[in-house]
């Protein structure tokens, strides 16, 4: 019982700027350095931080602890270049939203990345892309959390639901270098050809593993967590990527081919509670509906 239930354990490392909205003391250490940042921190330590982008994130995945209790479980994990003594803020705010997050790093300014591989994290998100690039560049499935629209996004009725795009973050970007590099027909012809060939997984590979386990535990019409595929591949490019998710085993719940349309409407009514993107126009299209990450990876961020 105990080897199934550290099988299906999820584990998401995260940064406090990412956790909380830490605009006011994050621009007085742009503006007047780390002695004025940590004064504020400090005098500031019993005033409680608001939700930041990821925080609605955090909360569905805790609350699947109880949801499958004995089967799953999911831990937070707590990253930040805060030193612990101006990091009691953060604490006192963690308390304060009852989130049930207990284990925690905080640097001193150092980057955070490499504690997130340290305790088994399976997804890092930061607002710190160098800490996100050398997260990548280890093998660690990790975003740039973006400044977004969240209280547009339509809250999805209890369940956890994650959306990503497919190419160089759920895939590797073998064809969409081909695309890059020779075109939308070299591309579409490449993929018809390489239908039953299955893609190399890419930097979200082993988190969606992941999510699968844990909706494994589940039966599927209970299941507290739905994925979805959103990609700008159309037919007849699809094949290949649904052969691969069988290749893989790997379940996703809804996939859509979008053909180069804007995804960010697609993501409101899919009730996204977090999107993966590693191209910058898609994410600036769906930050304005749902929370977003940049996945700075593959040839469209060279």
């Amino acid at each position: 019982m105990t080897e199934n239930r550290e099988a299906s354990k999820l584990v998401v490392a995260i940064s406090s700027r990412a956790l909380f909205n830490l605009d006011d003391s994050h621009k007085i250490f742009e503006t007047q350095g780390i002695e004025a940042y940590c004064k504020f921190q400090i005098t500031h330590e019993d005033d409680i931080l608001k939700p930041g982008v990821a925080f609605p994130l955090v909360e569905k995945l805790l609350k699947l602890n109880k949801k499958l209790a004995g089967l799953a479980s999911v831990e937070i994990i707590l990253l930040s270049r805060n030193s612990a003594d101006t990091g009691l803020r953060i604490f006192n705010s963690i308390q304060h939203h009852n989130l049930s997050i207990t284990r925690a790093a905080f640097t001193g300014g150092s980057s955070t990345y490499s504690y997130a591989k340290a305790m088994g994290a399976h997804l890092f998100l930061s607002a710190n892309t160098g800490d996100v690039n050398s997260a990548l560049e280890s093998g660690l499935a990790a975003a740039t959390i973006l400044p977004s629209n969240t209280e547009s996004s339509k809250a999805s009725s209890g369940q956890l639901r994650i959306a990503f795009d497919g190419d160089a973050v759920l895939f590797s970007d073998e064809a969409e270098r081909v695309f890059k590099t020779e075109g939308l027909d070299a591309f579409t012809a490449s993929e018809k050809a390489s239908a039953h060939t299955p893609l190399s997984g890419g930097p979200f590979k082993g988190f969606l593993a992941a999510l699968h386990q844990i909706q494994s535990s589940a039966s599927a019409d209970n299941s507290p967590i739905r994925t979805a595929l959103i990609t700008a591949r159309a037919a007849p490019a699809h094949e290949r990527v649904i052969r691969t998710l069988r290749a893989w085993n790997i379940r996703i719940d809804e996939a859509l081919f979008l053909g180069g349309m804007n995804k960010g409407e697609f993501l409101e009514a899919f009730g996204a509670d977090f999107f993966f993107d590693d191209q910058k126009g898609h994410c600036d299209s769906a930050r304005q509906h749902v929370p977003t990450g940049h996945v700075p990876h593959g040839i469209a961020n060279d």
